[in-house]
């Protein structure tokens, strides 16, 4: 009977403690679904970024809490005095924190997903398009948008007249 007893008492107490560190890890919860709520909703690419890298922040500290890795917050007020002290200086921590978060910046120029370009023309009609069209030397490596802008306008009209020829 005492160890029906005893186990009952054990499991009474790590079921509180469960429960306890549900309730302490709540708001780390919240905000992570808060966070994949604004990701559900339309965005930019750079704010999508923004969304993902936020959503790891919340998703690793939501996780440390359940594991009770997390460090105890400071209190309210502390947290505040702790502000206003920092708020006039950036301290080495704060500039090495941003260099190293600037190096992880994904390239403009770096694309991982799939790209499809759809050229006008299609089979044989297309070799007989490359055949015949003769690229300008200044649009090989054009120095300004106004010749950028003519490459465009002779391909374009040399596209009508070979549509012309070729029908």
């Amino acid at each position: 009977m005492r160890f029906i007893y005893v186990i009952s008492i054990l499991l009474y107490l790590t079921s509180c403690s469960v429960w306890a560190t549900k309730k302490a890890c709540q708001p780390y919860l919240d905000k992570l679904r808060n966070i994949q709520s604004q990701q559900r909703a339309g965005y930019s690419n750079k704010k999508g970024r923004s969304l993902a890298d936020r959503e790891q922040k919340a998703r690793d500290k939501w996780w440390q809490c359940q594991q009770g890795k997390l460090k105890k917050n400071k209190s309210k007020k502390s947290k505040a005095k702790t502000k206003k002290a920092n708020k006039s200086t950036t301290s080495y921590s704060q500039l090495s924190q941003l260099s190293s978060t600037a190096k992880r910046k994904p390239n403009a120029l770096s694309f991982t997903g799939s790209l499809t370009i759809k050229a006008k023309f299609s089979g044989r009609k297309q070799q007989a398009w490359l055949d015949y069209y003769q690229q300008p030397q200044k649009c090989k490596q054009p120095k300004s948008t106004k010749i950028f802008a003519f490459c465009l306008e002779d391909e374009q009209r040399q596209q009508d007249e070979f549509d012309r020829q070729y029908q």
